[in-house]
């Protein structure tokens, strides 16, 4: 748990290389939660908010530094269709930042000394349709109405004080530029990571034109990519450190597939400890794991990169 004389994260970025976490669902589901439906992790919220805890404090025992909240899909409006009003839905946002709290100071002893930090997750729109759409982009809305999605959930977000706001699996440059403006003046750093297929967006952008968005943004503290095969992620890092200077956060997923029709994963994993010392050479300073990822490598990355 961070405190008044801890580093912040963005010091701790220039100092040296941060364990994140692994995949909050495959987590819950390990442990017996059924996470079927649209709002997925979300739903533990209300539901079995101690879950959620749990699986925050798996990964900080494995190794894990940083936490990002289970408020990946939580959005008023995916809220709404479950019944859930705004002031709810407002307070389960904030309590997702509250369980990660809470399991950084059940995470606190003396065998476990280093600053824990939380980063509260901003799924892209498309997260919210449920429909696969985030590994798309491309939603037919410009940026002035994306802005104005993201806006009321990153501000009840940064009211609960987290250590910053991770704005992630962004599959689209103009999706990012909507989210760059609605943290401005937020008052919390955040991170902005993308889900990529190659050298692009998964909207099919070029990581360049990417990147650049967030090279003058001060809010931004890292950029990178998440959600994406192992094997797109070291020229990521690359150019990400390239055309923003600036510490690249890197967390993909085991590399099996998602299938959203079947809802499930296929494939096999393609995704080692034995990658990240080489990803972090490129740059890489927050560095974890996405999708199908569990404590178990998120403790092999923690010892690699302490060899």
């Amino acid at each position: 748990m961070t405190s008044d004389t801890s580093p912040s994260l963005a010091d701790a970025l220039a100092a040296g290389t941060v364990v994140l976490d692994g995949g909050m669902s495959n987590q819950l589901e390990s442990a017996g939660h059924d996470l079927s439906d649209e709002l997925w992790s979300a739903r533990l919220l209300a539901e079995r908010p101690e879950a959620v805890t749990e699986a925050h404090l798996a990964y900080f025992r494995a190794g894990a530094s940083v936490a990002i909240t289970a408020s990946y899909q939580a959005t008023f409006e995916g809220f709404g269709k479950r019944g859930i009003g705004r002031d709810e839905a407002a307070r389960l946002l904030a309590l997702s930042v509250e369980l990660a709290r809470e399991a950084a100071r059940r995470a606190h002893t003396p065998e476990v000394s280093r600053p824990l930090w939380v980063a509260a997750s901003v799924g892209p729109y498309g997260a919210m349709l449920a429909d696969g759409s985030e590994y798309r982009g491309r939603y037919g809305l410009g940026v002035a109405e994306l802005e104005r999605f993201h806006r009321p959930r990153i501000e009840v977000l940064a009211a609960a004080a987290p250590d910053v706001l991770a704005l992630e699996t962004v599959p689209d440059a103009d999706e990012a530029a909507a989210l760059l403006r609605a943290v401005r003046g937020a008052g919390v750093p955040a991170w902005l990571s993308y889900t990529v297929d190659g050298r692009r967006t998964r909207a099919g952008q070029p990581l360049e034109e990417a990147f650049g968005l967030a090279a003058d943004a001060d809010e931004v503290i890292a950029v990178g990519v998440n959600c994406c095969a192992p094997q797109d992620v070291q020229p990521a890092v690359e150019i990400a450190a390239r055309v923003t200077g600036k510490p690249v956060v890197v967390y993909p997923n085991s590399g099996e597939r998602w299938d959203a029709r079947a809802r499930a994963w296929t494939g096999r994993t393609t995704f080692g400890a034995e990658q990240v010392k080489a990803w972090r050479d490129a740059g890489a300073r927050l560095i974890g794991g996405c999708c199908r990822v569990g404590p178990e490598a998120i403790g092999s990355i923690a010892r690699a990169l302490t060899d």
